[in-house]
């Protein structure tokens, strides 16, 4: 029986993987017509929309009596790590391609190790450390003459730049909310971070002097489905699974599993997305993948 479903934690978590993986594509076709800003807000308003029944449906609590500093904190996590971060995300990924991405990505591992040295004072081993080395060389590797393929030098290094800062931005925002795990539902904390992370876009569009046309491009009729149903799969359904993956296996593997993203991003962007596989990129998606699995688990 046990053995069953710890089969079934890690089919959740691979399912998770190969999902989220799937969603980057249709953001990355969304992105083609929908700002960055209008497309975060869709996706986190429609997450939030269909979490909010979802907590209902397990029994959980929609609001819970805790100290104002932890929904401060749980907001300020949500604002940087969904309402920025993701943002910037989508910045990338519009210049990069879902490929270049999926490489860049990788530096989610050591930016969690560098914030949990800042803020919860755990250190750096030299096996995480060699894998940072390792994950930085591969972004290196995929970013020279013959790794960036036809990606314009404007775009490589603006996208590298706004996948960093994102990568960065994640990385704290779970950083500063993993302490309050230990005593509140996992749910209903992303049901607060999400409230900041829309909270900040919003903050954001009211004082972009353009934040009608952003918004506007929301109602292109060619990217509906792809908004939709990447907001969907991307926010809502990887979610679900990764909790289930989460609560009925490891946590080592759930990581490890969920950690193939990349792999199934850089598939995908060649299958369905077209992008161009050569071997400087081939050898980085795996440079990049195997340092984060040293980074995860040194």
């Amino acid at each position: 029986m046990n053995s069953t479903i710890s089969h079934l934690g890690e089919f959740f978590a691979l399912s998770t993987a190969i999902v989220w993986a799937f969603a980057v594509i249709l953001f990355k076709k969304s992105g083609e017509t929908v700002h960055p800003l209008a497309l975060n807000l869709f996706k986190n308003l429609l997450a939030l929309i269909l979490i909010l029944p979802t907590m209902w449906l397990w029994g959980e609590s929609i609001f819970l009596k805790i100290p104002s500093r932890d929904y401060l904190i749980l907001i300020l996590s949500g604002a940087l790590g969904i309402g920025i971060a993701d943002t910037l995300f989508f910045k990338s990924l519009n210049l990069l391609g879902a490929g270049m991405t999926a490489i860049v990505d990788c530096l989610y591992s050591p930016f969690i190790i560098i914030a949990s040295m800042f803020f919860l004072s755990e250190s750096l081993t030299p096996f995480q450390f060699v894998g940072v080395l390792i994950i930085i060389s591969a972004v290196l590797t995929a970013s020279n003459t013959k790794g960036r393929g036809k990606l314009s030098r404007h775009n490589l290094v603006w996208g590298i730049f706004w996948g960093v800062l994102s990568m960065a931005n994640m990385a704290v925002g779970v950083v500063l909310f993993k302490p309050l795990l230990n005593h509140l539902p996992l749910l209903w904390v992303t049901e607060i971070r999400l409230f900041g992370g829309i909270l900040v876009v919003v903050l954001i569009l009211l004082l972009n002097p353009s934040r009608r046309k952003i918004m506007s491009s929301i109602n292109s009729v060619h990217s509906w489905f792809y908004t939709i149903s990447g907001s969907l799969t991307g926010a809502y359904l990887s979610m679900i699974l990764w909790l289930a993956g989460m609560k009925l296996t490891q946590a080592s593997n759930a990581a490890a599993l969920n950690q193939t993203s990349n792999i199934f991003i850089f598939i995908f962007a060649a299958i369905i997305l077209k992008e161009k596989i050569n071997l400087q990129r081939f050898l980085a998606i795996i440079l990049a993948v195997c340092g984060a699995f040293m980074v995860t688990f040194g």
